[in-house]
C-alpha cells in the first residue's frame, strides 16, 4: 500500500513567501497554497499552476496570511486572471479584508484589491468558508480554533488575536487613501488600472561565544501587519508542520501553550516549521524555540529588500532547537545564506544545511508515512 505524503515547496519567492502543499497518499494529492509572493516573483507560481495535471486543478484552501506585499502580490495577480481564463478552482480562501476587522490592515490597497477579487471572483460563500464567513482569529480564551479539511490535514490557528486585529484596523484606515475602506467597488474599479496585476489590457548546538551573544535579546516584532499575520499548525497522518507566516513570536508563544496544555505535553513535536518573517531576528525567540520539538527549519528568502535572514536568527536556532543538530533548509543560496554553508562552522556549532541549488525550482520538503 502506498505511504501517505505530504510535501511542502518553497517557491522561488524573491524575498516573500509562496508556499504550495500537496498531500494525500499515492497518485492522489491534494493540495493548499499560502500566499503568493511579490510581483517580480509571480512568474515562479505559474510555473507551478502551469504543472498540474488536466483535470486536478481544485485547491482545498488557499490563505493569504497578511498584507505586505511580499505575501500578497502574486495571490492578486493570480485572481486578476479573467475568471473563464481560470485553470484551477478553490473550495476556500482564508484573507481577514477589512469587512472582518470591522466586525469587531502597509498593503491595505492590495487587501482591498484582493478583497474585491475573492467578491467578484468567487463570491462571499467561498471567503472565510471554515470560519461560516467570519473573522480567522484566535478567541480569547478556550479551545484554539481547529479546521479538518476535506480528505485532509487538520489545521489549528495559532494567530492573529482579536487585539492584532484591531491594530490592523486602524492602520489599515489611515493607509487607504483612494477609497474608503471596504468600498470593493471602488477597489475593483482601482484595480484595473494597476498594470502590474493585469495580464492584458482586460481586468481580470552552541558555544560559550554564542551563548553570551544570545543574551542580548532583539527586541521583538511589533509590526501592524506581521502581527495580522495567519499562522498555523498542519497535521496530516501524524506528520505535523508549523506554517508560521510572519506572526509575532510572543502570540505564538501564548497559542503553544494553549495547545501544550489541552494536550498534556510539555513540547509540540513536528517535522518541520516555516520560520517566521524569512528569518527576521525579531520573529524567533528563546520561549518559541523552546516550546517545538522540530529536527527540520525552512527559511524562504533571497535575502533582498530586507538582507533575511538574520544571523541572530540562525544563530538561535542553531543554539536553541531542542532537536540537535538542527537542518537548516534555504530555497535561495544567497550572500545572506551561502555562509552558514562551511564545514568548520558546522562542525563547530553542530548543524546541518540544505541548499535549493535550482534558482527557479522550489525547494521541496517530502515527508511520508506508512499505515
Amino acid at each position: 500500500m502506498d505511504p501517505y505524503f505530504l510535501q511542502i515547496e518553497m517557491l522561488p519567492a524573491l524575498h516573500g513567501d509562496c508556499l504550495w502543499i500537496e498531500y494525500g497518499r499515492g497518485a492522489a494529492a491534494r493540495r493548499m497554497l499560502i500566499d503568493g509572493g511579490p510581483i517580480g516573483a509571480y512568474a515562479a507560481l505559474q510555473r507551478r499552476m502551469e504543472q498540474l495535471p488536466e483535470g486536478d486543478r481544485l485547491f482545498e484552501l488557499m490563505v493569504l496570511t497578511h498584507v505586505d506585499t511580499d505575501h500578497v502580490d502574486g495571490l492578486v495577480r493570480l485572481f486578476a486572471q479573467p475568471r473563464t481564463a481560470w485553470e484551477f478552482d478553490v473550495r476556500d480562501v482564508w484573507f481577514n479584508g477589512w469587512k472582518h476587522l470591522e466586525q469587531q490592515t502597509l498593503g491595505a490597497n492590495q487587501g482591498e484589491f484582493f478583497s474585491a477579487l475573492i467578491e467578484n471572483r468567487l463570491g462571499s460563500g467561498r471567503w472565510n468558508k471554515a470560519f461560516g464567513g467570519d473573522t480567522v482569529v484566535v478567541p480569547e480564551e478556550g479551545l484554539l480554533p481547529r479546521i479538518t479539511l476535506k480528505n485532509g490535514p487538520t489545521l489549528t490557528l495559532l494567530s492573529p488575536t482579536r487585539a492584532k486585529l484591531n491594530r490592523m484596523r486602524e492602520m489599515w484606515r489611515k493607509t487607504l487613501t483612494r477609497f474608503a475602506p471596504g468600498d470593493l467597488e471602488a477597489a475593483w474599479a482601482a484595480l484595473a488600472t494597476q498594470k502590474k496585476y493585469l495580464t492584458d489590457k482586460t481586468l481580470l548546538g552552541s558555544t560559550q561565544e554564542l551563548d553570551a551573544r544570545l543574551l542580548r535579546q532583539a527586541l521583538p516584532d511589533r509590526a501592524v501587519p506581521n502581527g495580522a499575520s495567519i499562522a498555523f499548525l498542519l497535521e496530516y497522518q501524524g506528520m505535523r508542520l508549523l506554517l508560521l507566516g510572519d506572526a509575532h513570536p510572543g502570540l505564538i508563544v501564548a497559542s503553544l501553550k494553549r495547545l501544550l496544555r489541552e494536550r498534556g505535553q510539555r513540547r509540540l513535536k513536528v517535522d518541520a516549521v516555516k520560520v517566521a518573517h524569512h528569518g527576521s531576528k525579531s520573529n524567533t525567540s528563546d520561549a518559541l524555540l523552546a516550546l517545538v520539538e522540530s529536527p527540520r527549519f525552512l527559511i524562504s528568502s533571497n535575502g533582498a529588500i530586507f538582507r533575511h535572514p538574520d544571523d541572530e536568527a540562525i544563530e538561535r536556532i542553531i543554539a536553541r532547537s531542542v532537536v540537535q543538530p538542527p537542518e537548516l533548509h534555504f530555497n535561495y543560496r544567497s550572500e545572506r545564506t551561502a555562509p552558514w554553508d562551511d564545514e568548520v562552522r558546522r562542525a563547530e556549532l553542530g548543524y546541518r544545511t540544505c541548499y535549493n541549488l535550482e534558482p527557479d525550482a522550489p525547494m521541496v520538503l517530502r515527508l511520508e508515512r506508512a499505515d
